[in-house]
């Protein structure tokens, strides 16, 4: 009796007829089973919705209410960057019944599952070949005792969806070169091919992932053709939607965080911040000396397949790095380490590497049990933080998931009490000093509110009411503006509220308020400049085959105009 050599077709000895519970594969499959059920377990304990996770609710609201792609009524702007995450919640939001919370936090969790699913199972077809009598979860223990896996399981972010679209994709490309499976090439293209709509530097990983496609499968040049159109087809058909309704090359993300720029050394400590508490070098480590010691048994096949999940990690933690990290600890370094432990999310189980094994699990249970920033006992909203902690502290809920969890915020009942007592069409505006809030007659005929955490209060109040956020992920005025020097990672931009008086209140302003009127009429002629008119413009004027023509050609450049955050009289426009 044989079995088949899933890479190369050779037979190796199977095992002889035995009760199942000594059969070696009977062990790997209960550990995975086990690995996963614990994942699951602690994932489901640590269940929120982040505000950044609201604000894709928001976006998904306006789109099965009619109102196309947008946070607000009327203004083009993309704030998620995960196009494919908003198209499935968005089909999940048709449930009856199913709060888009609770429906984005079961979807969260259910893709991270099936994703470690999948890479463990691509783990388990890597080294079938190779004959081993069983594989132990070993990397997995590091997805389960890392917080920051557990906690974006959930959270209303792509992460989940990331894990699902890495560890399918990898599962795909080992299973295609399996004999017995005779999976064909072309789906293994087009899924591989998702990367920019799961979110638009996973872009990186699908090149790897299309390269060693073709380095296995060795098509001929018209296949090779055939192939690559395919992959690039719906990502490309999303990329001049973009351009044309939009008017960016990128998400509006992009231009907030400032993707295009280089901040090594921010970014390198948002990596230490990652790996120095969970003393994360050390599993790393012992995993890849396990493999050092099998190393001799391989062959070319599972050295391409080994390599695609490294290159690709390493790709996608030099470009974190490159661009500065992000504010909430670990999530941006999430994929490029899910990525690294897919070839070893389960290992063989030999005389050797039995001990390293067990060295993994006890630091998985250290890890889990007490390792930890010294920040995560008291989160600020400063600096990289724990995102997680700093909610549940802030409202008051061990599980904050729907919107009305964060009315227990301290400064949301004020701003709730403000939205509803305005009269009339209106400009919301609040003095950080004091915390009052201002409103000021509009000739608009809607109500905007000018505010900075906007997730929950994005879901508290009516979708016509505009809200424009300082930060810039809703507002293109802010988006396009200078950098705060030193700001926070991810939230470089702060656009004074004036700006929203000069865009939208009834001119001259009275005074008395938070706002000089000297200051909103230097900052309605800076409006009045070419450049601005012409953002505004393509945000906000009808979507006709002339915009959408106009949005699309200047896509290439509107991305890289930027205007002082402060006007100054005498405003002088740009040349």
């Amino acid at each position: 009796m044989t079995q088949t050599n899933t890479t190369t077709g050779e037979h190796t000895p199977a095992w002889p007829s035995r009760a199942w519970y000594l059969r070696p594969s009977a062990w790997t499959w209960f550990g995975f089973g086990l690995v996963l059920m614990v994942y699951a377990h602690l994932a489901w304990r640590r269940r929120w919705m982040s505000d950044d996770g609201l604000i894709v609710l928001r976006t998904v609201r306006q789109i099965l209410a009619g109102n196309g792609p947008v946070f607000n009524v009327g203004e083009r702007v993309e704030t998620n960057t995960s196009p494919l995450w908003t198209v499935i919640l968005s089909v999940f939001g048709l449930i009856p019944g199913a709060p888009l919370e609770w429906v984005s936090v079961i979807t969260g969790l259910v893709f991270s599952v099936a994703g470690l699913f999948f890479g463990l199972d691509g783990a388990r077809r890597l080294y079938q070949p190779l004959a081993f009598h069983g594989l132990a979860p070993a990397g997995a223990l590091v997805v389960c005792a890392l917080p920051p896996f557990r906690d974006f399981a959930t959270s209303g972010l792509e992460t989940g969806l990331i894990t699902l679209w890495l560890g399918g994709t990898w599962w795909l490309l080992v299973r295609r070169t399996s004999t017995m499976d005779e999976l064909r090439t072309w789906p293994v293209a087009l899924v591989a091919g998702l990367g920019p709509l799961v979110r638009p530097d996973l872009a990186l990983f699908s090149g790897v992932a299309l390269v060693a496609l073709l380095v296995l499968a060795r098509p001929g040049r018209r296949r090779v053709m055939g192939l690559m159109a395919l992959a690039v087809a719906l990502p490309l058909a999303y990329q001049v939607f973009r351009m044309g309704y939009y008017g960016l090359l990128t998400p509006n993300t992009a231009l907030v965080k400032e993707a295009s720029e280089a901040n090594w050394a921010r970014g390198w400590a948002y990596l230490a911040d990652l790996v120095q508490p969970y003393w994360l070098w050390l599993p790393l480590l012992l995993l890849a000396a396990a493999v050092i010691t099998i190393s001799s048994t391989v062959d070319r096949t599972f050295v391409v397949l080994s390599a695609v999940p490294v290159a690709g990690s390493v790709l996608l933690a030099l470009y974190v790095i490159r661009v500065g990290g992000d504010f909430m600890h670990g999530r941006m370094l999430l994929p490029a380490l899910f990525c690294l432990l897919l070839p070893v999310l389960a290992l063989p189980v030999t005389r050797v590497t039995v001990s390293i094994l067990v060295a993994v699990g006890i630091w998985a249970f250290v890890s889990a049990a007490s390792l930890r920033p010294a920040y995560s006992a008291s989160p600020r909203a400063v600096g990289v933080t724990d995102e997680r902690s700093f909610w549940s502290r802030s409202t008051g809920h061990e599980h904050p998931i729907l919107a009305e969890d964060y009315g227990g915020h301290p400064l949301m009942p004020s701003t709730l009490a403000a939205v509803r007592d305005v009269e009339g069409p209106a400009v919301l505006i609040q003095d950080y000093t004091t915390r009052r809030w201002y409103a000021y007659p509009s000739d608009r005929p809607y109500v905007t509110v000018a505010a900075d955490s906007m997730g929950a209060l994005g879901l508290l109040i009516p979708l016509d009411m505009r809200l424009r956020d300082g930060y810039g992920l809703a507002n293109p005025f802010a988006a396009h503006s200078t950098s705060l020097p030193g700001g926070r990672p991810g939230h470089q931009k702060w656009l004074p509220p004036v700006w929203e008086l000069a865009n939208s209140a009834r001119l001259p302003i009275a005074e008395g308020g938070p706002a000089r009127s000297a200051d909103v009429a230097a900052a309605r002629a800076a409006l009045d400049c070419p450049d601005l008119v012409a953002i505004d413009a393509s945000v906000r004027d009808p979507l006709t085959a002339a915009r959408f023509a106009d949005n699309l050609t200047g896509s290439f450049t509107r991305g890289a105009l930027r205007f002082p955050r402060v006007a100054t009289p005498p405003v002088v426009c740009a040349p």
